[in-house]
């Protein structure tokens, strides 16, 4: 099985989507038939959603944890200090590899990995 779709809902959905593109989503604005217009991403098949508070939702949800594999973990980590991110654990060697823990604007926890490629030594 294979994950291929996850949707999160903001009170923010522009920045959310800005905070997303930092770690490598290119976003589309749409709607489905009458829903609302939201925010998406295709990446290999595995579609990720923005979507806006429904009418009887007063705050996000933030107990949902998430993870991303990026390439350039320190990299990406580095730059996202000086951004809207909250870094709560830095890059470091886990028995999964190399990871770090960072939190978006709704408090979602998001656990970065860094992304081998065939090529890499380390």
């Amino acid at each position: 099985m294979i994950i291929n779709l996850l949707v999160i809902k903001t009170e923010k959905p522009e920045l959310l989507k800005r905070q997303y593109e930092m770690l490598g989503f290119v976003f589309d604005y749409h709607q489905h038939g009458n829903g609302p217009f939201h925010y998406a991403s295709e990446i290999n098949g595995f579609v990720f959603e923005i979507y806006p508070l429904t009418k009887s939702m007063t705050i996000a949800d933030n107990s949902i944890r998430l993870g991303f594999e990026v390439e350039n973990l320190k990299n990406v980590v580095d730059q996202l200090k000086s951004t809207n991110w909250t870094i709560l654990s830095e890059v470091k060697e886990t028995k999964w590899g190399l990871t770090a823990l960072i939190k978006d604007l709704d408090g979602r926890k998001v656990e970065l990995k860094n992304k081998f490629l065939v090529h890499d030594k380390n």
